[in-house]
Parts: C-alpha cells; structure tokens; sequence
C-alpha cells in the first residue's frame, strides 16, 4: 500500500471530541507534528474526518 504523511496545521482545541480523538489516533499531538501512515481506508476514512485540521501529501 501506499504511504501518506499526515501533518497537522490546526488546533484541535475548540473542536468536537470526536475530532479530538481522531487527531489522537493519528499520533498527531500539536501544530506542526507529522506522522506517516499506510493508506488503509480506516486511516483515509479518519483523515477525511479532520482534512480542516491537517495537510496531507504521499510520501
């Protein structure tokens, strides 16, 4: 599978828990942290989820 790096650009605070969590299961812990990650649909489907919250690019 493909590899995508997930870097978060917004806060999280103010923003619903559900959303929160997401970021957390990510492993993204703050403004300017990047993760990568294997394109699976469930790690997609949470990017989807907060895409107002992070900058996605393949690696």
């Amino acid at each position: 599978m493909a590899q995508i790096k997930v870097t978060q650009v917004k806060s999280g605070i103010k923003r619903l828990q559900t959303q929160k969590r997401t970021l957390e299961a990510l492993g993204l812990r703050g403004i300017g942290k990047t993760v990568t990650h294997e394109a699976s649909p469930s790690i997609l489907g949470m990017v989807e989820k907060v895409k107002h919250l992070v900058s996605v690019s393949e690696v």
